[in-house]
């Protein structure tokens, strides 16, 4: 469910993806179509015009035909080699397995949960009771089937979330994709009938993002004309739609202006029966208004530009800071810190708001994420890339009382979810090679305790995890983890796999991943994951030190960390492979023609490669704030001094890349991918490309093209890095 939706506006996995492997990305940006862009001349690096501005179109005929060739050449390669069947039958078994954990989500005081398998490749939505939930074999009453839907209204529909109204919880607006683009169809749907309600609120697709306001009242930010929309794609104009009303009649509730990264409006409740509708303003991706909206005109919070909010518990605004908060006469509020503001005061005076300190990170810790429940807020921190949990209770004076939750050491923790009417919370805790367990969190009495575990999914018993720390080119402390055999030689002879993210505050964690260990580990290799500059593992300055024109730091940190494991003798540049999604796919990008003597292997997955048009490919606009822009000249320098496609070279001795997306990410889009193969192609380099024909921002729609997908990627690193393989 998507219960407080203020952790996913901007939260970074929403954007540009997640990192892959051990970290699944669950957040999108309000969906939008692919921009299609004519093939208009556009100068690269060295003033000549691109010849590939053709594959920027993205549905066109001529680049769909290209991309048909390409698969075809691609599963000829990696579809014939001897280590597919095996690999795919393994990651079948692992996306299709029926003894995953369904993930819990609690409305109404019942257990809902969005499934797949082999026998629903679209998915069904379904319910039980809390007791029966946490029998080993629950009994489920499917709610929604989206493969019948899809067959009877002839469509494509897949699961995007759902927006369910508080405090009754028994009615939601579901959002259906259409083939598993980040665009939503909203449509309402009544819980206890198990139907679409008759006459409900129904909105056409598009990129767009609402909040319950009343059980009868919307707000809602989406196009609502033709082009009203941001340069990046998404809504500026929230609208009030009450129910029976058509689309022509919702009234304006704010504007924001077509430079924004995005407006939307976010609904908070808790359980002392408190409600809150705020508007937030993405005046850029790391900067935002929110504005408090009330019977007048919505009226400006006076915090600090770089915050989020959170959640509501017991009146009280949580608001987490990735900048100071300074105020005259009253202590500096650190970077990184969680805060909370009375409701009330601040209906009452917008301007002069007085915050009170909940949580503020030591050196070497980070703020992940936090959930209310009826009186209670958890928080999961990370100190030095270790998950910690803690528990804060609302006191008398604006102050918070603070316990600890007992978590093993070398464990990652999640949230996830919590309920505004109960002071039970559902926990995972997971490690490298510990299958996830789903606690059942007791937070008034601090206490956890498993409800269901994930069988092991592949035999650890001869792998151990160790963390270490490389030395990055400014003498900066890079921490990584590396996951081997026990009595791996330090020859430089393992295969190995080097995988980060590096971007938008997302922290890298230790994470149980099945297809890594089964298509991997299992098979003798080994893999580490760098903790470099950009993501968020020490808080907003560990992710500040990589914006923009500093950006080279990122990418030094991810080589030293190559250097080091190759210098230990963990691996060799024989034996090395790298791989990353999404900005970790630009890492990719830039570590293959920056370094390509580290490295053999590169998977380059549904990346951003041209950094001199992203700003006009799909959504890129909105991260300007991350990567900075062309129209800036020192800003645009640094970019053409580091993208890939811009800075591929004649003559080079590039590893064999593979270079994947898909066709209906509208988000990134394939045309980065597309061009940076092409370029390859040209200039005489091997290289291997595929394009997912539907699923979004990932792998594939269903489980069975996330499975295949898997299957090629372990062939290509099988053929790369082992030394017997046979192709």
């Amino acid at each position: 469910m998507q219960r407080n939706r203020a952790a996913r506006v901007r939260r970074a996995s929403r954007l540009c993806g997640g990192a892959l492997g051990l970290v699944t990305a669950v957040m999108s940006w309000p969906p939008h179509h692919i921009n299609v862009l004519a093939a208009t001349p556009e100068a690269n690096s060295s003033g000549a015009a691109d010849p590939y501005l053709w594959l920027e179109d993205a549905y066109g005929a001529r680049a769909m035909e290209w991309v048909k060739a390409q698969n075809a050449k691609t599963n000829t390669v990696l579809e014939n080699d001897p280590h597919y069947r095996s690999l795919l039958d393994d990651a079948k078994s692992l996306e299709m397995a029926e003894d995953r954990i369904p993930e819990p989500h609690v409305l109404g005081g019942k257990i809902y949960n969005f499934w797949q398998d082999a026998a629903h490749q679209h998915g069904i939505w379904r319910e039980t009771t809390l007791e029966n939930y946490q029998t080993p074999s629950p009994t489920w009453r499917t709610i929604l089937d989206l493969d019948s839907l899809s067959s009877t209204e002839r469509g494509n529909w897949f699961w995007k979330g759902a927006i369910c109204r508080e405090p009754a919880e028994n009615r939601c607006m579901l959002n259906l994709s259409d083939g598993g683009e980040d665009a939503v169809t909203l449509r309402e749907f009544d819980l206890k009938s198990g139907a679409f309600v008759k006459g409900g609120f129904s909105l056409p697709r598009g990129k767009q993002d609402l909040a319950w306001e009343s059980p009868d009242t919307l707000l809602v930010a989406r196009e609502w004309t033709p082009g009203e929309v941001t340069q990046s794609g998404y809504a500026f104009v929230v609208k009030r739609i009450k129910r029976g009303e058509q689309l022509s009649a919702a009234v304006e509730v704010f504007r924001g202006t077509p430079h924004d990264v995005l407006v939307a409006p976010l609904a908070f409740d808790d359980g002392a029966g408190h409600h809150a509708i705020v508007i937030q303003r993405g005046v850029s991706f790391f900067e935002s208004e929110f504005y408090l909206v009330g019977r007048g005109r919505p009226a400006k919070l006076e915090i600090p530009p770089k915050a989020d909010l959170f959640a509501l518990v017991d009146g009280r605004l949580i608001v987490n800071l990735h900048q100071e908060w300074k105020r005259d006469g009253h202590p500096t509020l650190p970077q990184g810190s969680l805060v909370s503001i009375d409701l009330a005061a601040a209906t009452a005076d917008p301007l002069h708001l007085r915050p009170t300190l909940i949580y503020a990170p030591g050196p070497r810790e980070a703020f992940v994420e936090t959930r209310a429940t009826a009186g209670h807020l958890l928080v999961n921190t990370l100190d030095n890339v270790n998950g910690r949990l803690f528990a804060y209770q609302p006191e008398p004076g604006g102050l918070w009382s603070r316990k600890q939750l007992p978590v093993p050491e070398s464990t990652s923790v999640d949230l996830v979810d919590t309920n505004p009417h109960s002071e039970t919370a559902f926990v995972t805790l997971t490690g490298f090679l510990t299958p996830p367990r789903l606690m059942l969190t007791d937070v008034h009495g601090g206490t956890l305790a498993q409800v269901k575990a994930l069988p092991a999914k592949f035999d650890a018993s001869r792998d151990v995890v160790e963390q270490f720390e490389a030395t990055s080119n400014d003498g900066t402390r890079i921490p990584y983890f590396i996951v081997h055999p026990t009595g791996m030689k330090t020859d430089g002879s393992t295969p190995t796999i080097l995988s980060a993210y590096g971007g938008f505050e997302v922290p890298m964690r230790p994470k149980y991943s099945p297809k890594v260990g089964k298509l991997w580990l299992e098979r003798g290799g080994s893999f580490v994951l760098a903790n470099i500059r950009g993501g968020g593992e020490f808080g907003p300055a560990w992710h500040e030190a990589g914006l923009k024109t500093h950006r080279q730091r990122i990418y030094d940190d991810f080589a030293a960390v190559g250097k080091e494991i190759i210098a230990k003798g963990f691996t060799s540049p024989a034996r090395l492979g790298i791989r990353g999604a999404s900005n970790g796919g630009l890492l990719m990008g830039v570590e293959m023609t920056q370094h390509p003597e580290l490295w053999n292997a590169v998977d380059i997955e549904i990346p951003l490669l041209d950094m001199l048009r992203f700003e006009q490919i799909a959504a890129g606009s909105s991260w300007v704030g991350e990567y900075g822009s062309v129209a800036n000249p020192d800003e645009r320098s640094f970019l053409a001094s580091i993208s890939p496609y811009n800075n591929l070279k004649p003559g080079v001795p590039y590893p064999e890349a593979l270079i994947w997306s898909t066709t209906k990410d509208d988000r990134v889009g394939p045309q980065h991918a597309r061009k940076f193969a092409a370029k390859l192609e040209a200039m005489g380099v091997p290289y291997l490309y595929y394009e997912v024909t539907e699923g979004g921002h990932g792998s594939g729609a269903t489980l069975l093209e996330a499975a295949e997908m898997d299957a090629r990627e372990y062939t290509y690193f099988a053929r790369k890095l082992v030394p017997d393989s046979v192709h």
